[in-house]
Formats: C-alpha cells, structure tokens, sequence
C-alpha cells in the first residue's frame, strides 16, 4: 500500500474528471471465492480499480464517493471472536479507512442500503463494468439488472456501466505516477530474475513443469506470484500453452512467456524465446533475426504522440520484409501490409497497457481502453487484435512483443480460402510446419522525451547474445 496521500490524491482526481455528474459511484471490492467449499477459497486478489482508489488489499470492502458532496465512506464489519481465533486481532475497519483517508465507515450491510436508498432518490449510481462472478452478482441484486450486463460483453464495453466513470478512471490509469513506476521497475526487474532461473533451467531431457516450478517458486519467495498463468512451451506457435508436461527436445524453440506480481500488485510480462540444444539452427535464426529487429524498431519508434497503432504497422511492414527475403512471400510489401497478409505469421497485437493488471483495464472494455475516440478497431487479423492503439503519452506502460508463428491449421486454412494467392509461397511454408513460433517481449515506459526498458537488466535478447548465455549457464 502506498502513503494515503496517494489514494486521496487519486479520488480527488476522480470528483474533478466527473465534475457535473450527479449521483453516487461505487466501487465494489473482491470477496473470497470458495475452490471447492467455503473456507478453502483460491488465493485472494483484490479487484485493481478497488486497489487503485483504496489500497486495501483484503476482501468484502466496498465503497461511495458522493459526487455532488464528495463524501467518502467504506463498508465493511470489524471481525468477531470467531475470526480473531482463526485469523488473530485484526484493525477495525474505522482505522482501516482512516489509513487510507477515508472519515466515514460503516458495515458491509451498509452498503446495500445506501445503493438502494439512492436508486429510490432517483439519483444515478455509477459503477464500473465487473471483472468477478460474486460482483456481478452483487451489482444485479443491487440495480435490478442482468448479471451479464454488469461486465463486459465485448470489447466495446459494458452499456450499462457509467461510460463517463469508465472513462474517468481509464484516464487516471493510462498514466502512471512516479510510484507507480517504481513499483512496475521493481516488479520488472524481479521478472527478468524469474526469466534467468527459467533460461538456465533449460537442459534437454528434463520436463518442463521442472523448469516453471522453479520460477513460480521465485515469484512467491519474492513477491505475490505470478502475474498469469506461465506459458514454456515447444510449441510457440501455441500463444497460450499452458500445459508443461512434455520432455525438453534438442533443436527445438521454448517460449517463455511469464510475469512476476509484486506483493502490491504490480505486474510485469516478459517473453524470451531460446533454442533447447544452446544453439539456434540455420533456420531459427533466420526467423529469430526478423523478430529480434522488430522488438528494436518497435522501441525505436515509441514516444509520446506516435499511435501504437503505427508502430504495430511498422513492424509488420519489417516483419513482412524479412519473410520476402527468406521467400515466404513474395510481391509488394506495402500492398500486403494493407492487405493484412502480415497477420497469417503474428495474429496479435504488438502490445498492451500493463500496471496493476498484465493486462492493464481490459476488464473495463479493451477499446475504450487501448484506442481513441478516433481510432476504429480494424477486423483484420492481426491488426484487430492490437489491444494498444492510442497515441502515446508520458507515463504509458506498454509491452513491445512482435513474434512470427507458423501454425499449420492457420495457413492451411488461408490456403484452402485462396488468401494471398500470389504473395504467400504455401509450397515453401510446408516446410515450417514443425518449426513452432517465436515471441520476443519487453516492458516499455513512455517518457517525456522518448521511451524506456522497465527493470534493471534487460534479458539477452540479440541472438548471439543468447547464445553466449546459454552456453555459460551450462557451467552453473
């Protein structure tokens, strides 16, 4: 938790961006959700809007900021004998708030009646859109709603959520304060740690839960875990493998793709790509080179003004450029990055907004989020999936993580609809059938003058580099 000045700062913030509005806005922390019965529920994670505003990082809070007064109360119960027993002496949820700069507390049950007794008023609640089963629940038996119009149903958004609370809190969040930051390089550095216990585990004959163990083991020794789940595979043309059970092969490609959760929640995502045996073959590096010249240009092209959404263009153009010379294509490149051929070799977007979640927001709609009131989402492959269009600001933490992928199902797919007849060489592709994927991904901060790697030590990345490494780590 941050100094309360902070989360003072941050809602007075957020009365002025709602200057105008009428109502109340309430925001609705994380309950436990139960595994299997009730008193053995999964590991809590306190909902990111609720830490952003409040810091309280314990569950069945909620909260009202009075927009017209500005008058703040948090909801909770003071724990009784019972859970003093199994829990210890806990703080009252009085001094719980006053930690925080809030005056006024009440009980949990509180908060129902004080929703209602505005609904009745006729006042407008504003709510964010809910990212839990338990919140959507608890919002449609407080507004006499859908459960699923609580959350989002698309990209797009959630109707019935306040667009203009949406909004107000989106635009705090894109920008991230000086302690924020800090605690992003923290959670960065910490990430490119696990990344290295990861690549020296890399030996062939081993499995490789062996390998995620001993990172996820790092990331509860040194903070609040993982960030997502883990992604090592040998299959990278699989963008969320999740399954670890296959025996480390020589000559094949491992995608890491991981991020460390610091104990305040703030998240990195790191993605490294290393050859199994030490050392790239012929072919892999040809590949490798491509993606590894896409990560330095997308970074050399990140400031404050350039639209993400140029940058992705870019880098596919460079991408597609590669792969001409390689004879996988063939033809005008700029016909084809308009066309959208890139998106048959890297079906994502080049990146995301992180901070207190990987994905930073998305739960509050992923276009309101990542694109401008001017930008319109292409239906692209590829393109369409860019999470992270806008154009840029200071204090904008965004993932750079351009891959190339040759996945069979996909092409031949493109093939049997007749997509990119005459550019794309489907005869010479049967040859990468077996080749897997490759991913390559920083954190970047967006400065005031240019840009930034988040963490201390960028993991070795140009492909000598890597094999230099790898070689070392042998010796350990």
């Amino acid at each position: 938790m941050f100094d309360k000045e902070i989360y003072i700062r941050r809602r007075r913030l957020l009365l002025e961006k709602m200057v105008g509005e009428k109502g109340i806005a309430i925001f609705i922390g994380n309950c436990e959700s139960p595994a299997q019965y009730r008193d053995n529920a999964y590991k809590f994670r306190q909902d990111s809007s609720w830490l952003y505003f409040f810091g309280i990082d314990e569950p069945r809070f909620a909260a009202i900021i009075d927009l017209e007064s500005g008058e703040e109360t948090i909801y909770a119960d003071d724990v009784e004998i019972d859970d003093i027993i199994w829990m210890g002496p806990q703080p009252s949820v009085k001094e719980t708030a006053e930690s925080v700069g809030v005056r006024r507390s009440a009980s949990y049950g509180a908060f129902s009646v004080a929703v209602m007794a505005a609904t009745i008023a006729g006042r407008p609640v504003h709510f964010l859109p809910a990212s839990r089963c338990g919140t959507m629940l608890k919002l449609s038996n407080l507004l006499g709603i859908n459960p699923e119009e609580t959350a989002c149903p698309s990209k797009a958004g959630c109707p019935k959520a306040s667009r203009s609370l949406t909004e107000a809190v989106i635009s705090l969040r894109l920008q991230k304060e000086a302690v924020e930051i800090q605690a992003l390089d923290e959670a960065c550095t910490l990430g490119q740690q696990m990344h290295t216990i990861a690549r020296r585990g890399i030996r062939t004959g081993i499995v490789e839960q062996e390998i995620v163990g001993a990172m996820e083991g790092f990331t509860l020794s040194k903070g609040w875990g993982v960030s997502f789940p883990t992604i090592l595979t040998q299959h990278g043309e699989i963008f969320h493998c999740h399954s670890h059970e296959n025996v480390i092969e020589p000559g094949k490609l491992m995608v890491i793709d991981a991020g460390f959760e610091s104990n305040i929640h703030y998240a990195s995502d790191f993605t490294r790509t290393y050859p199994t045996s030490g050392k790239f073959t012929q072919k892999q590096r040809d590949v490798y080179q491509i993606v590894y010249e896409c990560n330095e240009l997308a970074y050399s092209l990140t400031r404050p003004g350039t639209a993400y959404r140029d940058v992705h263009l870019a880098v596919a153009k460079h991408m597609l450029e590669g792969l001409s010379g390689l004879g996988l294509i063939g033809g005008d490149i700029d016909e084809m990055v308009a066309g959208g051929i890139a998106g048959l070799f890297m079906p994502h977007g080049l990146g995301h907004n992180m901070g207190l979640d990987v994905h930073d927001m998305e739960d509050l709609g992923e276009n309101l989020v990542g694109y401008d009131p001017d930008q319109t989402r292409s239906d692209q492959l590829g393109l369409g999936s860019l999470r992270m269009a806008r154009r840029l600001r200071p204090g904008n933490v965004i993932t750079d993580e351009p891959g190339i992928y040759f996945i069979p199902a996909l092409i031949e797919q493109w093939k049997l609809e007749g997509k990119g007849e005459g550019c794309i060489n489907y005869k010479k592709l049967e040859e990468y059938y077996d080749f897997g994927g490759i991913r390559l991904e920083d954190d970047l901060l967006v400065t005031a003058d240019g840009v930034r790697r988040l963490g201390a030590d960028r993991l070795p990345i140009a492909p000598d580099d890597v094999e230099t490494e790898m070689e070392k780590d042998k010796n350990l």
